[in-house]
């Protein structure tokens, strides 16, 4: 590059030029081999590194942004240029004409509530500064061409000059009211002439993006604003993605609408986009707290079943009794090991439960609590709480179709609590399966194709209808068909029966929820768990722990396996396919549970037990009985023996199916 074309630029531009060749230098190389000079390339600068090296820079950048941002792109161009005719010697680059320096603010000061508030708190005050704003994605445009900036020519003095389309006017063109020449002696020329040819046209998207509600308080309106993507920040997110956007906040006239106010509407021009979807689910652990659960299972070496029933007794404390249901409920929260064989088909880790009870046996307090439980949950009922239902659908905004997520798409990578199960929307019903089995969405809507991801754990509570008929199938109580009801792995059946004893145990247990004393909460984990601890386990052992099977519990588990496919007859023999899949799941979170690396033969009976809580498979064990009247026994490991000594009897019925003595 010669002399000449360096000096023409201004003294600004090479400042900024010059930070980017110390601190970037390897991007800019990287920028100049690339093949195709077409094309929009991002340049990301940490602003913790601008504000190290030049703090009034970062100053002007911060307070100034829409004039110091695009002199850092030309800053970009002029520093690849340079770049470039460094490398014309060894390399063979191709100059580039569109390079966008995007600003990332983490680990920088600005990370603080008054230039990171929540969506709900912009105000005024933000506009024209680089404002950061973090919410999920909820409504995804489709991408179009817009016409920005163009070149003008003064006609007096030649000079020539970009004008950038006004957001605020409609993305009209206003000119100067005199030449902008910065010469010694100014032109103050009026008069310009647009150059042909000169038009920049760049990609454009709007998006729309929603505080999340687990960061709200009770009765709080979760609020969105639109964002504005451009060049190569298009097409990067979709809906249910969580997002960190920096940006311009501005505003632009809303439509026109007969008998309705023209107002400004707030909108974000983005610079900067960060996925977090992998931080979905993040809740802080301390050091002592893990030692805390090392001591825990170092106290009931002995007696591992006795401090597992401590762990269960701190989920729903409200509720008296109902183990099998608390038990259920740990192991959905927990979850299973995703598997990936060679061919890159994926079998799902995440357990689903279904509740199906009389009303007033507590299913609702459960989906609560179990939401409470995830640090990413989104409760709703069956007919859910936008037009976006449960899955997805298409919405006109301001005559464009954009895709609106639902309640599954928003919950992916955490917990969907969907009470009133029965009530789906039909649109929901046909697009539920793959979401719960494959953990996509497929859509063709409105000529919008794409699929959505749906990593979600489905807790469901219905009521079954009218008066519950054991002798009916389950398909019939609640009106759900049989292939819906095989996609969840455990089902229980709740049902309020007459027993005298039980209601006498249960009114006392509510009676003394209000004695004063019961109000104290200590750190007594032999006894109860209380709730943070208990959050802070489930999260610890999902993440830390992935169990293996061992070649004990794979006996067990195919034994059983073949056991119910014999059993089983008609649809009821294509239902039992899916229940080997789920027979692991079960066992591999009740190991995680345990604190364990691997899956023993109790964690396997463990998961068989709750396969035969559920009321769609054959009870070949009738050792559990109604899921309403389980509860905590005093010494559950000596239950245990007995549960275990009668499934496996039931299973030597197999002639290869290894004695006792050989599978300790």
């Amino acid at each position: 590059m010669d002399s000449a074309a360096k000096d023409e630029q201004p003294a600004h531009v090479k400042h900024l030029a010059a930070f980017l060749i110390r601190h970037h230098s390897d991007q800019l190389r990287s920028v100049a081999l690339s093949q195709d000079p077409k094309l929009h390339f991002p340049l990301y600068v940490n602003f913790a590194e601008l504000m190290d090296d030049d703090p009034p820079l970062s100053h002007l950048v911060f307070f100034q942004p829409t004039e110091y941002l695009r002199l850092f792109d030309e800053a970009a161009v002029w520093a690849h240029k340079v770049i470039l005719g460094d490398l014309n010697g060894s390399y063979k680059g191709i100059k580039k004409e569109f390079i966008h320096v995007r600003i990332d603010i983490g680990g920088s000061p600005l990370e603080c509530p008054e230039t990171f508030p929540s969506i709900g708190r912009v105000r005024v005050k933000h506009r024209g500064i680089l404002l950061t704003l973090k919410g999920t994605v909820i409504r995804s445009g489709a991408i179009k061409m817009y016409e920005g900036e163009r070149k003008y020519m003064c006609q007096k003095c030649k000079h020539e000059f970009l004008v950038y389309p006004e957001l605020e006017s409609r993305n009209s063109i206003k000119l100067p009211s005199y030449c902008p020449s910065q010469r010694s002696r100014p032109c103050e020329g009026t008069k310009f002439g647009h150059l042909e040819g000169s038009i920049t046209c760049h990609d454009y998207q709007e998006i729309k993006i929603q505080e999340s509600t687990h960061v709200l308080g009770v009765g709080a309106i979760p609020r969105s604003i639109p964002v504005i993507l451009k060049d190569d920040l298009v097409d990067i997110v979709k809906a249910g993605d969580d997002v960190i956007v920096t940006g311009i906040l501005t505003a632009k006239w809303s439509p026109d609408l007969k008998d309705v106010r023209c107002d400004l509407d707030p909108i974000l021009i983005a610079n900067y986009v960060r996925r977090t979807n992998e931080l979905k689910s993040e809740i802080d652990i301390p050091d002592d707290a893990i030692l805390k659960f090392n001591q825990f299972w170092s106290d009931f070496k002995d007696t591992p079943l006795k401090g597992r029933n401590a762990i269960l007794r701190g989920i729903c404390p409200q509720v008296f009794g109902l183990f099998t249901v608390k038990l259920a409920v740990a192991l959905t929260l927990i979850g299973g090991v995703q598997h990936v064989d060679t061919t890159g088909t994926k079998v799902r880790g995440e357990s689903h439960l279904l509740l199906v009870g009389d009303p007033g046996t507590g299913k609702s307090q459960f989906l609560k609590f179990a939401a409470k439980l995830s640090n990413r949950s989104v409760i709703t009922t069956g007919l859910g709480s936008t037009s976006a239902g449960l899955t997805v659908t298409a919405v006109k905004d301001g005559g464009e179709w954009m895709l609106e997520a639902g309640a599954l798409v928003l919950a992916d990578g955490g917990l969907c609590c969907i009470d009133e199960f029965d009530s789906m929307r039909e649109h929901d019903r046909a697009t539920i399966h793959e979401a719960m089995e494959q953990q996509t969405i497929s859509v063709a809507k409105a000529g919008l194709v794409t699929t959505l991801s749906t990593k979600t754990i489905v807790f469901g509570a219905t009521n079954p209808k009218g008066q519950y008929d054991p002798d009916q199938s389950l398909s019939v109580n609640t009106a759900l068909s049989g292939p819906l009801l095989s996609r969840f792995d455990i089902v229980l059946v709740l049902l309020d029966t007459k027993n005298p004893e039980w209601d006498g145990v249960v009114s006392s247990h509510i009676l003394s929820e209000g004695e004063p004393d019961k109000d104290k909460q200590d750190e007594d984990l032999a006894n109860i768990w209380p709730f943070p601890m208990l959050r802070r386990y489930i999260h610890f052992v999902k993440g830390y722990f992935r169990p293996v099977l061992t070649k004990e519990a794979e006996i067990v588990i195919s034994s059983y396996y073949q056991l119910q496919r014999r059993s089983a007859t008609g649809n009821a023999a294509r239902t039992t396919v899916r229940m080997l899949e789920s027979l692991i799941r079960l066992a591999q979170a009740h190991a995680r549970l345990m604190f364990r690396n691997e899956v023993t033969r109790l964690d396997a009976i463990t998961a068989i037990l709750c396969i035969e809580s559920s009321m769609t498979t054959s009870a070949i064990v009738d050792s559990v009985g109604n899921a309403l009247h389980s509860n905590f026994t005093e010494n559950p490991d000596l239950e245990y023996a007995t549960q275990e000594r009668l499934i496996l009897e039931k299973l030597r019925s197999f002639d290869d199916f290894p004695d006792a003595n050989s599978m300790r």
